[in-house]
């Protein structure tokens, strides 16, 4: 039987040093970014990154999966989305499972679960919290991401936020990730 491979190369990475040790990022925490990072992002979106601040959860290869943005971009533009998932892998997961239309049914639930409407409006101040300790910007003052806190608009910041942030921050972002469980998991490498 073949020895399995060594999660922290990549196919496209010479070897454990072109990029930092895997496993996540400490829920809240952010790692600079590197060259290496950037092109990664590069590739990643297939554009440059834009308003990067520092990476906020990495795949367990070591692959920026969530990147923390800053919320005025370099032009001037506000940009309430701090925290943006980037693996490919990712976002098709969890693109398949917003095409079923589960946002409207998750928006339903807050407006009849006291408890998690609680929980999805904390998350939103957690979001605020995290941008606000980047740059204050008046424009977007209030204003978090993914339809928080009254609605469900974007599972993929949901989910980043999620990632970022650790288990039990942000719930709709956790029960997500439970939904694409079986086609990409934070804990197995896909890149």
């Amino acid at each position: 039987m073949p020895a399995r491979p060594d999660p922290t190369t990549h196919r496209d990475v010479p070897g454990p040093s072109a990029l930092p040790a895997p496993g996540p990022v400490a829920p809240g925490a952010t790692d600079p970014v590197s060259e290496r990072d950037v092109e990664v992002l590069t590739e990643q979106l297939g554009r440059a990154p834009r308003g990067v601040v520092g990476v906020a959860a990495r795949c367990v290869c070591g692959r920026p999966l969530v990147v923390r943005t800053a919320p005025r971009l370099d032009d001037g533009t506000p940009f309430p989305t701090t925290y943006y998932l980037t693996s490919p892998q990712a976002v098709a997961a969890v693109s398949s499972v917003e095409a079923t239309g589960v946002m409207k049914e998750m928006t339903q639930r807050l407006a009849e679960d006291d408890e998690l409407a609680a929980a999805h409006r904390r998350a939103h101040e957690a979001y605020l919290a995290d941008r606000e300790a980047i740059a204050h910007v008046p424009e977007i003052a209030g204003i978090s991401a993914g339809g928080m806190p009254q609605r469900v608009k974007c599972l993929h910041v949901l989910v980043a936020h999620a990632l970022a942030a650790g288990p039990g921050v942000n719930p709709i972002g956790d029960e997500a990730l439970a939904m694409v469980a079986d086609r990409w998991r934070p804990d197995r490498c896909t890149c």
